[in-house]
């Protein structure tokens, strides 16, 4: 099927409502919706389907009311949370997957899946006790759907669905990459639409302008390896604990390095656009480290201190250029951005690799030289975690954007709304690169040209 087809297909069974839904009832549904265009079973988390605004069985005058689970299964942590719709995070459960990094020196899919399998009912028994609820409590169920890993984000989508079926919930369909744009939103009230946001983390780097919900024009995106995956290799190669994911371990012994040391070049200087390549950085600090004989299989709390200080110095020098590579990306992109949106004063940096205490500062300074406001979630929400999800959902439930509870079972050869490379925004004209690299076979179209259809078609 192609990109259009897809897309069409999707928009048939997607709907908007122009105005905040704040009560609704429920229908429970005996058959299973199907999609007209394809003989195949769908799952309904494409589809925003809207329930009835007759509000005689449940009330949902108050956003105190609403409460909403979020489950998270993109990659390697096993999350969940409860968050209310004023904000408050009742719990909040992270299951992580760091013995597995160690032993295969990254994420294993397979493996990963197993694990997620594995810790995906105790981290959601945990969240609901720690929120002294029951699922009887819940308002809706939000959970990841893309991108990330199929066999990951299957996990998550599975005990969501049996969740809304038991009980019968809605169910939100979230991006993950907009869960961690907008959690942003929760911790810092005077965040409003629109604004600048860099994510950064182990699969992504992306610039993008958020317009509104569901809306954003993408700036630029990694063409290979993302800032966080360097940073992992960069530390597996030095022979540093990771445990701890390697960017913790990477920023720490930097401090102990001179950054100045060595002399990496900056990626794609040439190119005067807002995208990312971290590739070839990877290949110039494994030559830097071949070069002075460091054998990463030595862990460093086992060698001398002349190994100790060559290893720190690479780390330091890696993570300065890194970070630059950042900077450079982020002043283009505020230039670009005021012009697409004069009214922008924020920029958000979200995602893993924003836990890190010296992109934030770079980047302060960055955006204090344009007059604009840095926001940072804690290093809590800006790893992968369930109250990113719960509070996209929330946004998502209140403009009306959901699904209808599930049915009772799915039968085994039910075909899950899944999609691992989903796009969030549109490109923007000026940001498209003829270096990039990225197959765009088999992705689903953007969360914004679904939304931007749906409106239209609702008009």
């Amino acid at each position: 099927m192609s990109s259009l087809q897809t897309l069409s297909s999707t928009i048939s069974r997607l709907s908007i409502l122009r105005k905040p839904l704040f009560c609704y009832t429920f229908k429970q549904r005996t058959t299973r919706p199907t999609c007209s265009s394809s003989p195949l079973k769908l799952s309904s988390l494409s589809n925003r389907f809207f329930c009835s605004k007759n509000c005689d069985q449940i009330n949902m005058s108050s956003k105190d009311d609403l409460i909403v689970l979020g489950i998270e299964t993109s990659c390697d942590d096993t999350a969940a949370a409860v968050v209310r719709g004023n904000g408050e995070i009742l719990s909040q459960v992270v299951s992580s997957q760091a013995d597995l990094l160690v032993q295969y020196g990254g994420v294993a899919p397979k493996m990963a899946e197993e694990a997620h399998s594995q810790a995906i009912d105790p981290v959601v028994r945990e969240a609901l006790d720690k929120a002294k609820l029951t699922e009887s409590d819940l308002s809706a169920v939000a959970v990841t759907i893309g991108p990330g890993l199929s066999l990951c984000l299957r996990v998550g989508v599975q005990k969501a669905r049996k969740i809304a079926s038991r009980f019968n919930l809605p169910i939100i369909g979230v991006h993950h990459m907009e869960a961690h744009a907008l959690v942003a939103r929760l911790i810092e009230q005077e965040l409003q639409f629109p604004f600048l946001a860099l994510l950064i983390s182990g699969g992504h780097n992306l610039l993008i302008v958020a317009h509104n919900l569901g809306q954003y024009t993408q700036l630029g995106t990694t063409i290979d390896d993302a800032i966080g995956e360097a940073f992992d290799k960069t530390a597996k190669w030095l022979g540093l604990d990771m445990s701890r994911s390697g960017g913790p371990a990477v920023e720490e012994l930097a401090l102990e390095g001179d950054a100045e040391s060595v002399k990496f070049s900056t990626p794609m200087k040439q190119h005067k656009d807002c995208n990312f390549s971290y590739a070839g950085l990877k290949t110039q600090v494994r030559l830097a480290i071949e070069s002075r004989n460091i054998d990463g299989k030595i862990p460093i709390s086992s060698v001398s201190s002349q190994d100790r200080s060559s290893r720190a110095d690479i780390a330091a020098s890696f993570q300065r250029v890194a970070v630059l590579h950042l900077e450079e990306r982020c002043e283009r992109a505020i230039e670009w951005a005021l012009k697409i949106e004069p009214s922008i004063k924020h920029l958000v940096v979200s995602g893993g690799v924003a836990s890190n205490k010296t992109v934030r500062a770079r980047l302060d300074q960055v955006v204090k030289k344009n007059n604009l406001q840095l926001v940072c979630p804690p290093p809590s929400l800006c790893t992968d975690n369930g109250v990113m999800v719960a509070w996209t959902g929330i946004e998502n439930f209140r403009m009306g954007r959901y699904d209808p509870p599930p049915p009772v079972d799915d039968p085994e050869d039910y075909l899950y709304d899944l999609r691992p490379r989903w796009p969030l925004g549109e490109e923007y004209a000026e940001g498209r690169s003829e270096a990039r690299s990225m197959r765009k076979a088999r992705m689903h179209p953007s969360l914004t040209s679904i939304v931007q259809a749906s409106v239209r078609q609702q008009s």
